[in-house]
């Protein structure tokens, strides 16, 4: 039995199993065998989406992540923290346009503090109802320790005040030999996963996300999946994996973005080694739209956010911008029916 064969089947790839495909399968060979995985998963023949916003409350970050066009310093002319008044007229053009999320986020700012975050929360909560899907782990980790509290007390405070689930972001790649080469001021792997296993652990779901193509080994890219299908097994608290390619204009680190074949063979190969994940995330944002929509027949059964304002991407010099008509479009014409979903993906409506 070839290993895709054995994915296909169901049994769980090992790491050097899951490298050998990503090197050498063939590209069309590896479609099909993401696609049969994903049909298995999701036999209903949909395609989802949801309708929500990014929201950056700040770019003050003193991260200073070597791969990030959009920190700025305090002291910069453009760094920016936004009002309450912003932030409630985001919100409500997000709901006018039907949306169901916000998933807001910001670059660790010096001066913010737990009741900076607990205040937002509180304040959105009172005025909208709207899911909350906010604060990658290193923010987490940042308000703790600005905050002088253990991880999970900080998140359990948060919860109460209306936090509902957590993004994925700063994963990056899970490894700490890339992580002091492209982040060295960012949390480890093993404190990103903490961050994630706590959530979990009251009740909160979050995604997983992976940024490959700029100094890691294909071995590397892999362990990430292992990793995240590792914690899966223990806390069952992955909502999606998403998957996107490193934008190296106007970053420190530079170098080439990886091309549209590299990003739908490492998504394939996501499909086949995250057995335990049930959605698969295409970016659009990174791709553009044709790729997206290739991406549904390389193991993606999710076509992410029609994301009705993004600025982190955006600043690396990538500025595609899919509106909503032109995902149903792609959806529909790759022959699939396009849903709207909620975060957690109950269908809203199909189109």
């Amino acid at each position: 039995m070839s290993l895709l064969e054995k994915a296909v089947a169901g049994e769980r790839l090992s790491l050097e199993e899951g490298v050998e495909i990503l090197k050498k399968a063939d590209l069309l060979a590896l479609a099909r065998a993401a696609d049969q995985v994903r049909r298995r998963l999701h036999p209903e023949n949909r395609v989802t989406f949801i309708i929500d916003r990014n929201i950056n409350y700040t770019n003050v970050c003193q991260c200073r992540c070597r791969f990030c066009a959009f920190y700025r310093h305090p002291q910069d002319p453009d760094a920016y923290l936004i009002t309450k008044e912003e932030l409630f007229q985001k919100i409500e053009e997000t709901i006018q346009a039907g949306g169901t999320e916000v998933l807001i986020q910001g670059g660790l700012h010096p001066d913010l503090g737990l009741d900076y975050y607990l205040d937002m929360l509180r304040s959105i909560k009172e005025r909208f109802q709207i899911h909350i899907h906010s604060f990658s782990p290193p923010e987490i980790v940042h308000i703790a320790r600005k905050s002088g509290l253990p991880v999970k007390e900080v998140l359990t405070r948060l919860k109460e005040a209306g936090l509902d689930s957590l993004p994925g972001g700063g994963a990056e790649i899970l490894v700490d030999r890339v992580r002091r080469v492209i982040s060295p001021h960012k949390v480890s792997w093993a404190e990103w996963m903490e961050v994630m296993r706590s959530a979990h652990s009251l009740g909160m779901k979050s995604t997983a996300t992976m940024m490959f193509g700029h100094i890691e080994t294909l071995e590397e890219r892999v362990l990430h999946m292992v990793r995240v299908r590792e914690l899966q097994d223990e806390t069952r608290g992955f909502t999606a994996f998403i998957p996107w390619s490193f934008q190296p204009l106007n970053t420190e680190l530079g170098g080439e973005t990886a091309t549209g074949v590299d990003y739908l063979r490492t998504l394939a190969v996501a499909r086949l080694m995250l057995d335990n994940v049930p959605n698969l995330q295409a970016s659009w944002v990174t791709q553009g739209a044709k790729i997206a929509q290739i991406a549904l027949f390389f193991g993606a059964n999710d076509f992410g956010s029609t994301m009705l304002e993004e600025n982190v991407v955006r600043a690396a010099g990538v500025n595609y911008r899919v509106p909503l008509p032109e995902i149903i479009r792609c959806i529909s014409e790759a022959g699939f029916t396009p849903a709207q979903r909620t975060t957690f993906y109950q269908i809203i409506r199909e189109y």
